[in-house]
């Protein structure tokens, strides 16, 4: 079919050149890394950034193995210095997908959109090999994951999945409980498109919403109600300071977001959206 051959090389041309623009915008260069020695940067990196030197979230001879076995590991380089990487894997065959199993970048080159590049990156290098969607997992809690993932990105929630990994003991996450939600990323939806152009989806229409779960007076969380057309779930400002300073008050939030977003689902709600002020947007719920 050439007029379906032509349609993907324009938009995998688009996808490249949005990854372009997006490295060009963070102020770094990303490509793949397959040498050990920056495989050594990589697993000195993430360990830095999870606090697991014991315990390092990858391992070089992992990504050794992963890129011999054409799966993706890739970095951001800032003058030379790798400040950023992200590495994925092939779901089975017959489910045209890569898991993207983690991404980070160093504390002190947040707030640039370096994330947002090597996400790009990701994309354009997928669908570069016929790949039309890649999934991933994060904390919940995390406000600005949040925000990232379902607003700058446009991924779908597809699951909650409660103490995916079990405790991890390290720097970001404690020993609590790891709750994850996967999302799945359809690399040529046309919000997805939209959202790698820099300009993001429309904001999710709140009129009517009534929270499920909102915050108390003293910062915790505050259960709602269930029955709203649409429901919003809060979750804290910032969670991963709260497991520093009151590691119970961060546990109560892990369990109120569970709870509501449980609830919602199995009344056929489903994740739409997440909202700065409110949280979590949930619809179709009955």
């Amino acid at each position: 079919m050439p007029g379906r051959t032509v349609e993907i090389a324009l938009e995998l041309d688009g996808a490249m050149r949005a990854a372009d623009t997006a490295a060009r915008g963070a102020g770094v260069s990303v490509r793949e890394l397959t040498e050990l020695a920056d495989l050594d940067r990589t697993v000195e990196l993430l360990c830095a950034i999870w606090g697991r030197s014991a315990n390092p979230p990858m391992t070089v001879e992992l990504l050794r193995a992963f890129t011999k076995a054409g799966n993706y590991v890739a970095g951001a380089f800032a003058d030379g210095v790798l400040v950023g990487a992200c590495v994925g894997f092939f779901h089975a065959p017959s489910e045209d997908a890569l898991h993207s199993h983690i991404a980070g970048v160093a504390p002190a080159a947040t707030n640039r959109r370096i994330g947002f590049a090597l996400k790009l990156h990701q994309r354009a290098w997928a669908m570069a090999r016929g790949v039309g969607e890649i999934a991933w997992t994060f904390d919940p809690l995390v406000a600005r994951n949040a925000h990232f993932n379902l607003v700058k990105l446009a991924a779908r929630p597809a699951e909650y999945l409660p103490n995916f990994y079990g405790p991890l003991g390290d720097a970001i996450n404690g020993d609590e409980d790891s709750d994850r939600l996967l999302v799945r990323w359809r690399l040529r939806d046309p919000d997805v498109v939209l959202a790698c152009s820099g300009d993001g989806p429309a904001r999710s229409r709140l009129d009517g919403a009534v929270p499920a779960l909102g915050t108390a007076d003293d910062g915790g969380p505050r259960p709602g109600s269930l029955d709203g057309p649409t429901s919003l779930v809060a979750v804290p400002p910032d969670v991963e300071r709260l497991r520093l300073v009151d590691p119970q008050a961060a546990r109560r939030w892990r369990t109120a977001v569970r709870e509501a977003l449980a609830a919602l689902a199995g009344r056929g709600g489903r994740i739409d959206g997440f909202d700065r002020a409110g949280g979590y947007v949930v619809r179709g719920h009955r």
